[in-house]
């Protein structure tokens, strides 16, 4: 074979690119050769393979001239009809040879014939692994002495066709299963989204719950706080001696004091009336509220707590005593000689006092009073002082109030003591203190 060097355009008929071609000199013997048929590959071979090729061309064929060369000269001239010279003529007979005596069209390019090659060793390779397979089993078979036994292998036939026959009712049994499933697990997932929508509400609605739960708990902690509060308050409360608390009996230098306010007056100290009625307006209200828890009630007088203006009644058979008032305040300077209802007034105190002490040294209790009252006069060592104010100096009087004042302490303490211990009840309400 002898090729020129005269180029002439083809297009490969699976990428559709353009060949050139070197000018092919054969002889008749390699043309008739080149027109035997070069593969016996069946067209299903062929379409089994055909997904290796990415393009599919139409069969080429240059029979009814249905081709176009691309002249040298194309740009100078009008355009002529190309005449085909016989070695052009040669290629195209070869190339419609090969295609008729093969499934696969020609020309092809270099990149094409290679993917060709491959595709056919990969069909040579299956062809011999298949053979083998064949052979193999050929000699197994002439290696066997036994006959096999037709009527046991149609009968084996028979029954493997009734199996399969089972196995495709069965199938249709399962495919009709299958549409019930799924109808019941679109059921199923319908009212899957129904239970999550109300587990969502059921979730909201408990976390609700538990805020207000949470917030119902805090409350009640806290009001448990003010009941624990509340009650260790109370159990202090009950401890607490309202006597103690509210009238507060001491000394300041030669003073007797109650509630900080002095009850005397000296020469060197001359202390205000107002504040010497006051002092004695508690002392009215201390001894009233002991008698009263005590269950005492005075005879001959009743006293009248009033702030600095208290005062006591006079309780008389006498028809002109009875009712009368004697005030527990004074005004004006010491000493006035006219002014007798206020010295009257302290010795009626004194003698309710006095009452008071019998009542709390009755029986076998073993408490007195530190100093002994008699007829408005208190004694102290043997010596006894007036709780007049008339005919009296400052300080024997201011000694009396503090004496007066020291009994009163002991009574309260007393009473306290008593309270306490649970002879008493304990306590006292504002009526009492009023």
């Amino acid at each position: 074979m002898a090729w020129s060097s005269k180029p002439v355009e083809f297009a490969c008929q699976r990428c559709l690119q353009p060949l050139v071609c070197n000018t092919l000199a054969l002889t008749e013997y390699e043309t008739a050769e080149l027109t035997l048929p070069i593969i016996s590959s069946t067209e299903e071979d062929i379409t089994a393979n055909a997904e290796d090729f990415d393009h599919f061309v139409p069969k080429f064929s240059l029979s009814n001239n249905d081709f176009m060369l691309i002249s040298e000269d194309s740009t100078h001239g009008p355009k002529q009809q190309p005449v085909l010279s016989h070695s052009l003529k040669m290629r195209a007979q070869i190339f419609e040879a090969l295609s008729n005596n093969s499934e696969i069209d020609h020309p092809l390019c270099e990149e094409c014939t290679d993917s060709l090659l491959e595709l056919m060793d990969k069909q040579l390779k299956d062809a011999e692994a298949e053979w083998n397979d064949y052979n193999h089993y050929l000699k197994r078979l002439e290696q066997t002495d036994e006959v096999p036994n037709l009527s046991k292998l149609e009968k084996e036939l028979s029954d493997l066709k009734g199996e399969e026959e089972r196995l495709i009712e069965e199938l249709a049994a399962l495919k009709k299963e299958s549409d019930v499933l799924k109808t019941a697990i679109k059921q199923q997932e319908t009212e899957t989204d129904r239970l999550q929508a109300e587990e969502q509400k059921y979730w909201r609605e408990y976390t609700k719950q538990r805020r207000d739960l949470m917030l119902a708990d805090d409350e009640k902690k806290s009001l448990d706080c003010q009941i624990m509060y509340a009650q260790h308050h109370l159990e202090k409360l009950k401890k607490t001696n309202i006597f103690q608390t509210t009238f507060h009996i001491w000394q300041s230098g030669q003073f007797g004091t109650i509630n900080g306010f002095r009850l005397g007056r000296l020469p060197a100290v001359p202390v205000e009336f107002n504040e010497i009625n006051a002092a004695w307006g508690q002392t009215a209200l201390l001894l009233a509220s002991l008698a009263k828890k005590i269950g005492l009630k005075f005879s001959r007088y009743n006293l009248v707590p009033y702030g600095n203006h208290s005062y006591i009644e006079v309780l008389s058979d006498k028809e002109s005593e009875k009712g009368k008032q004697l005030p527990l305040y004074g005004s004006g300077a010491f000493r006035f000689l006219w002014d007798t209802k206020f010295d009257a007034a302290m010795v009626a105190f004194l003698d309710c006092l006095q009452q008071f002490q019998a009542k709390v040294e009755e029986g076998n209790s073993g408490f007195h009073l530190p100093y002994k009252m008699d007829k408005g006069k208190i004694e102290d060592s043997g010596s006894s002082y007036s709780v007049k104010i008339q005919f009296n100096s400052e300080e024997q009087w201011t000694k009396a109030m503090k004496f007066l004042l020291t009994n009163l302490r002991w009574g309260l303490a007393w009473i306290s003591s008593q309270m306490n211990e649970g002879n008493l009840p304990q306590g006292t309400t504002s009526a009492e203190v009023r």
